[in-house]
């Protein structure tokens, strides 16, 4: 490649992306699908960040993955999780044996889970899954999936290089200037053009700071530790979250897997070098075990319950995703998820901008439809962070909690809620699927609505068995996906505009008014799908 000057000659591209972790590799897939021809990708460290992060995708990330085709490509890495989860519990039955049986009936249950709040655990026989929130909803993604993050991170680096994206890493954005029609990036001393510039590069972002994106929150007040480690003299920790009078541990849930929380104070230097004493010394101390050793670093780092939301996630040519948009403590495993989602969001709206196909107000909407989720989410782990301290005013409302966590109805409601399946929108139209992710519906020729969504477009499903004239939605032939079929479980459905990210943007009942639903799906196809430049809006049907 030629240069001139400090600036690289015939590299212009439709976005850079700044940061090359599960976000930003999400992002550039989709930009790509969405029919952004060049995208780069820029990433500071020069390999995967095999640090000890996020170890779950929640049931949106879950059905986004499966509807890109990737969950059986990450198949082989959910096996050995599960593995090394059956081998900890193993041990950990063991060393119980020989201390005496857990529930002094000379049998060793193995303790059931289904998540939990602020480590009060939760029992999925409690668990009441016939709600609404669950009806048609992806078998394979479950409630969520365990998932190492530097494992998925390798997986969605795969999967944009078969798109065309650009990835380079050992690359570092060190600069851009924003001008009328783009953004001049610099990159390791020399420039980069783009149409648009999205920072996916993390709670400390470049790209947020400067240019000057608000990120007003909550100060931190916590010192965690999330590790991988050798021990020694561990036969006495306990598994799974511990909470004692000096903050809460956690030993696996598999070997070697460590994490503390202590309540004095955050760390004086939070990305210093994590050493086995300081880790050593904070496990001692919150779990009271004064023989167990930390003889072995593999991975380590420091968190706390810094919590920031940027009050815009747009400026200019310039957006976040991810932790650049929000920091929080990693409580309840949302950061990863809640950043996945910020990009399946994104990707095809400022693809469809890029493209000409949508004006630039379309990307108003991604504040408007992400930022009450990163919110939430921020919310949802200061309230853990309340019910760990150890003071006895938290301790007392602990208590309830987990009273109520142990009937059916809390149960329930905070599986749901950690599960994300609760997520939608608030989009225009009555009909009660309209700005949900859309139900994995049975179809009758034999597969299932989530196939249908692989190529990123937008799906218009017919329910009706007959194909309509296409007065409608020819115009949008380029972009738009028609597929007439039945449901044999939703008789009543009629029809469905599933949006490239999942969520329905419009739907009809057979029972409904013919010419609200038609005028329904005309501005809805002209508010998600594109201008149309034709007049029709008639749709009958045979």
């Amino acid at each position: 490649m030629t240069t001139t000057q400090g600036t690289e000659q015939g590299t212009e591209y439709d976005v850079v992306v700044a940061g090359a972790g599960p976000v930003g590799l999400f992002l550039a897939g989709e930009l790509r699908l969405g029919g952004a021809l060049r995208v780069l990708v820029v990433e500071r460290l020069p390999e995967v960040d095999e640090t000890i992060k996020a170890g779950w995708i929640n049931h949106p990330s879950a059905v986004a993955l499966n509807r890109r085709g990737l969950l059986p490509e990450l198949a082989a890495v959910r096996e050995a999780v599960q593995e090394r989860l059956r081998a900890f519990q193993d041990l950990k039955d063991g060393d119980e044996n020989n201390n005496g049986d857990r529930d002094g009936g000379g049998t060793n249950q193995r303790p059931r889970i289904a998540g939990h709040f602020a480590g009060i655990m939760l029992d999925p026989e409690l668990f009441d899954a016939s709600g609404p929130e669950w009806a048609d909803a992806d078998p394979a993604a479950g409630h969520g999936l365990l998932m190492p993050q530097a494992e998925l991170e390798r997986a969605l680096g795969r999967w944009a290089e078969r798109l065309g994206v650009e990835v380079r890493r050992g690359v570092e954005l060190t600069g851009f200037t924003e001008e009328a029609d783009g953004v001049a990036v610099q990159l390791d001393g020399r420039t980069v053009r783009a149409g648009w510039l999205v920072g996916c590069d993390g709670g400390r972002s470049t790209v947020r700071r400067l240019a000057g994106f608000a990120f007003p929150g909550t100060a931190p007040e916590i010192t965690g530790y999330q590790a991988l480690v050798e021990l020694s003299g561990a036969e006495r920790l306990k598994a799974g979250w511990n909470t004692t009078d000096v903050g809460t541990y956690v030993h696996g849930p598999f070997p070697g897997r460590i994490l503390t929380v202590e309540f004095d104070s955050p760390p004086a230097d939070r990305y210093a070098p994590v050493t086995a004493e300081e880790l050593e010394a904070s496990l001692r101390r919150v779990s009271g075990v004064p023989e167990v050793r930390v003889t072995g670093v593999r991975t380590a780092t420091r968190f706390t319950d810094n919590a920031r939301q940027a009050t815009e996630y747009r400026r200019g040519r310039v957006l976040l995703a991810g932790d650049a948009a929000h920091v929080h403590s990693p409580f309840g495993g949302q950061g990863l998820n809640l950043g996945l989602g910020d990009a399946l969001n994104l990707g095809w709206k400022l693809a469809a901008v890029v493209g000409g196909r949508a004006p630039e107000s379309l990307l108003d909407t991604y504040t408007a439809e992400r930022h009450p989720i990163g919110a939430w989410v921020l919310d949802w782990t200061r309230a853990q962070i309340a019910l760990m301290r150890p003071d006895r005013h938290a301790r007392a409302l602990r208590r309830v909690v987990e009273d109520l966590a142990g009937s059916g109805a809390g149960t329930t409601y905070l599986v749901n809620r950690i599960s994300g399946v609760w997520q939608r929108y608030d989009l225009p139209g009555s009909h009660p699927l309209t700005g949900a992710s859309a139900p994995d519906l049975p179809l009758s020729d034999g597969t299932r609505l989530g196939e249908h969504l692989r190529t990123g477009r937008p799906l218009l499903l017919d329910l009706t068995g007959s194909p309509a004239p296409d007065t409608l939605t020819a115009p949008y032939a380029d972009r738009l996906t028609v597929l007439t079929t039945t449901c044999p479980t939703r008789p009543t459905l009629r029809a469905l505009l599933v949006r490239p990210d999942g969520f329905v943007a419009w739907a009809a009942d057979t029972d409904g008014e013919e010419k609200a639903d038609e005028d329904g799906l005309a501005a809805a196809l002209e508010r998600w799908v594109g201008r149309s430049g034709a007049g029709a809006r008639a749709l009958t049907r045979g």
